[in-house]
């Protein structure tokens, strides 16, 4: 028999499918209920809420992310790699991960408290994880960066804004062309020397 963290574990996994499928507003307790393959009153017993399983959904998501980008980062050799790695991990990992991208980007969901609770701490780490590199880059006297806490929060901040528009949507053979071009940008910017 399935202990509670078992059962909760397997309703956030069926609750992903769904919201992802058909968007927070449309989700509702009954699908989550009859996919789950339990009543609806047991999926009550472990969640209070509707608003309470798309939490866990989207906790649960952010941590295969911030997973996904420590493991890249990890396994990278030098301060570039690590760059070139988060950088591309980060975009594919987001493709996957529909109910994060949804939570961190739609305004309809910026209602619920947890949200910006989660956004902000998914920034903080991923720009936490971006300094990190940088650092390193400059310690190891690749990088030359005067700020690189400012610099982690230009990047990120970039990244953010060219999810869409750069990398989704593109053959995967483009993509890698793509993120060559972006890290050219980032390592040696635009100026002529």
């Amino acid at each position: 028999m399935l202990d509670k963290d078992e059962v909760k574990e397997a309703i956030v996994n069926v609750a992903r499918h769904i919201f992802s499928r058909f968007g927070f507003r449309k989700t509702t307790m009954d699908e989550i209920a009859i996919a789950s393959r339990k009543g609806k009153s047991s999926i009550y017993y472990y969640f209070a809420s509707k608003e309470e399983i798309f939490q866990a959904v989207v906790e649960k998501e952010a941590s295969i992310l911030k997973h996904e980008l420590l493991s890249a980062i990890n396994e990278a050799d030098s301060p570039a790699q690590k760059l070139k790695a988060h950088v591309l991990v980060r975009m594919q990992t987001m493709e996957k991960l529909a109910n994060f991208y949804s939570a961190i980007k739609d305004d309809y969901l910026s209602h619920l408290d947890f949200v910006e609770k989660i956004r902000k701490k998914y920034d903080l780490e991923e720009i936490q994880m971006m300094e990190n590199i940088l650092n390193e880059g400059v310690q190891n006297n690749m990088f030359e960066i005067n700020d690189t806490s400012l610099a982690a929060i230009a990047i990120v901040t970039a990244l953010k804004g060219m999810e869409i528009p750069l990398f989704w949507g593109v053959e995967e053979k483009d993509i890698d062309l793509r993120l060559d071009h972006l890290i050219q940008i980032l390592f040696h910017g635009i100026m002529k020397r």
